[in-house]
């Protein structure tokens, strides 16, 4: 038997890795089949004296600590590692030039020139952190995951190709259910509206109302120059509310509860709208964040019940990340 388990080491797939010390530039190349290998190459090529130990790597991307052989398997060929001795804390460097892996300064850098990059990435850790949050996502930042490359994608989200199309072809679905639902509500608008130009129920309910909704637009205009300046919505959001048909289709769930609470009169002057309709609008925000929630919480019952009718093995655990030396 264990001639067997030493034939197994020795046929196992060497893996091509980079190395370097802390807050060095220069990098080695290096292959191995395991973690204790690349510990062992690590101390003889970097020098690192033998009283040091133990040795621990480190992605040099985020300082993830990898002390797992299955997790270091896991990881792409030419991963760079940083290796610290005991008395060594990870630091970000921006030394990693390479493509494998950028540093995070590199990519701080990179990013304010590129702030729709920055904006992907951002939205697709929310994903990795609950992919419920999907119905809560505005029509922008869904439009903006599906335009990522999927290679890329795949590899924030660290799953495959196959799968990650799976996910862009469903923000597709979600994104093209909203469009539905908003040329509904339009062609909604437009039978109530050709109702009115034939002189209908509706129309006669207009007029009685005319004289009492000119009264409240006067006070309205009076008293709204005082609280027009408690309107915390972004100009985006508002411009949102002015021009897209439907709008509450388009914005986030968060944006939707800041509509939702912002004083109607406040709200009208700055939309230059009268109240009745910005009322209207405020309430079709609330019953579309009502609607998200619920699909949520409906979610995330079906995973609860799932979960405990086949309970997994284990539990994955969140990768530990190496201490920072303060700035």
């Amino acid at each position: 038997m264990e001639v067997v388990g030493e034939a197994e080491t020795e046929t196992r797939a060497l893996k091509p890795c980079l190395l370097r010390r802390n807050h060095s530039r220069e990098q080695h190349g290096v292959a191995a089949s395991c973690l204790e290998e690349l510990r062992s190459k690590a101390c003889d090529i970097l020098a690192i004296d033998k009283s040091l130990a133990p040795v621990t790597l480190v992605l040099a991307e985020d300082g993830t600590i990898v002390d797992d052989d299955d997790y270091f398997l896991c990881l792409p060929s030419n991963t760079k590692f940083v290796a610290l001795a005991s008395n060594e804390k990870w630091a970000y460097s921006n030394s990693d030039g390479g493509t494998a892996w950028i540093s995070q300064e590199s990519f701080d850098v990179d990013e304010t020139d590129s702030g729709a990059g920055l904006k992907w990435k951002n939205v697709a850790r929310q994903l990795k952190e609950d992919l419920s949050s999907i119905i809560l996502l505005s029509e922008e930042d869904l439009q903006v995951l599906i335009d990522v490359p999927c290679s890329d994608l795949a590899q924030e989200l660290c799953q495959s190709c196959v799968t990650v199309q799976g996910l862009q072809n469903t923000l597709q679905q979600v994104l093209d259910q909203r469009e539905e639902a908003r040329q509904s509500k339009q062609l909604l608008e437009l039978y109530l509206q050709a109702l009115e130009k034939e002189g209908s129920i509706l129309s006669k309910q207009q007029e009685s109302s005319a004289g009492f909704g000119d009264d409240m637009d006067a006070v309205d205009a009076g008293t709204n120059r005082e609280s027009s300046s408690g309107v915390t919505l972004t100009g985006q959001v508002l411009a949102a509310l002015k021009e897209k048909p439907a709008p509450e289709l388009s914005l986030s769930s968060r944006d939707l509860e800041l509509v939702t609470k912002e004083d109607p009169r406040a709200l009208a002057v700055a939309l230059s709208w009268d109240v009745k309709k910005t009322e209207t609008v405020q309430q079709a925000c609330h019953q579309e964040l009502s609607l998200r929630l619920q699909q949520v919480q409906s979610l995330h019952s079906l995973r609860s019940m799932s979960s405990r009718k086949s309970s997994p093995p284990g539990e994955l655990r969140e990768p530990k990340r190496a201490k920072q030396e303060p700035a």
